[in-house]
């Protein structure tokens, strides 16, 4: 069910992957899958990544929101990888500097790590127009 918030047990680590498989709406407008620390809404919790799929604009842009305070979103990518009304993957690697992007197993792009304690890590929230299928 959408919108979906879940724990990360020990929170992340390298080598931890976070797998997220669903199906987009038919007539979508975006979708959003964010790691944060901790459900907390206000304050607001910090969002170590935030992916974000743009339809309209065919983006996947990226960011994170430590203290309140939003980075600098990242957009490019080499190809929009979303359909709507198909099926997706997507993988999150935790790697010691960064994470990284896989869609239907194929490398999309990095995120290097903008909260150092990763262990803090402890949340997945996923919202928009998909369905989910599996977590992982």
């Amino acid at each position: 069910i959408v919108p979906f918030c879940g724990h990360i047990k020990g929170g992340m680590r390298p080598g931890k992957k976070i797998l997220v498989m669903g199906i987009v709406d038919l007539n979508p407008e975006s979708f959003g899958i964010s790691l944060t620390c901790g459900e907390s809404e206000d304050p607001p919790a910090d969002v170590a990544i935030e992916l974000k799929a743009v339809f309209t604009e065919r983006q996947f842009v990226r960011n994170s929101c430590v203290a309140g305070e939003w980075g600098e979103e990242q957009s490019s990518i080499p190809y929009f990888p979303f359909i709507p009304d198909q099926p997706f993957r997507v993988e999150i690697l935790c790697e010691h500097p960064r994470f990284r992007i896989f869609v239907d197993g194929h490398q999309l792009f990095d995120f290097y790590h903008r909260i150092e304690t990763l262990s803090a890590i402890d949340t997945i929230k996923i919202n928009g127009d998909l369905q989910l299928t599996k977590l992982g």
